[in-house]
């Protein structure tokens, strides 16, 4: 991208083939969501600048989503990292549901930017609190999520990868947190 490779476009063209007979096929067994995952961010930003996100993947992207918004199906995006570069252009797309990363993106600033107004698909950390912390910061930090991002208009979605090393308790103080505030919203 860098160098503005002319094979680039031959490649993002034979994925984008690829991928689209794939949605295709989604699309004609009428299934109700089509999720498109991708990891688009890294610890502190994005793999890529947002002006080669624009200029090479978007349009790729918007071509790809576009069977399924068509259909009236919900379109559902993953992407690890920090996303707050692209998440316009993503959104733009037509995404109904976001998957983001919580801590490394910001519990506020998810809140800020989606609560009541996108679903989020809301990535519980799997880097600090869960795997190093007390069953008592776990239970706070979902607590604080569903809290803050949490909205019926909107939606939120709670998702856990559980990654060796977490301790047992905190799995357990987890699960036992996501029941109990299950209706804060």
């Amino acid at each position: 991208m860098a160098d503005d490779e002319p094979l680039l476009w031959d490649l993002i063209d034979r994925l984008e083939a690829f991928n689209l007979a794939i949605i295709r096929h989604y699309v004609d067994l009428e299934v109700d969501m089509v999720a498109y995952p991708e990891d688009l961010g890294m610890q502190n930003g994005p793999m890529l600048s947002p002006s080669h996100f624009r200029r090479y993947i978007k349009p790729s992207y918007q071509r790809l989503m576009k069977p399924a918004r068509d259909k009236g199906l919900i379109v559902h995006m993953h992407s690890d990292g920090h996303l707050h570069d692209l998440i316009d252009d993503i959104i733009e797309g037509g995404v109904d549901v976001i998957n983001l990363q919580d801590l490394v993106n910001g519990i506020d600033w998810i809140a800020a930017r989606f609560a009541g107004k996108t679903c989020v698909d809301l990535d519980i950390d799997r880097q600090q609190i869960t795997p190093y912390g007390t069953p008592a910061q776990v239970d706070e930090l979902l607590r604080s999520e569903i809290q803050k991002i949490g909205r019926r208009e909107g939606g939120l979605i709670l998702t856990f990868g559980l990654y060796p090393g977490t301790p047992v308790a905190n799995v357990k103080a987890l699960m036992d947190a996501m029941e109990r505030y299950a209706f804060l919203a």
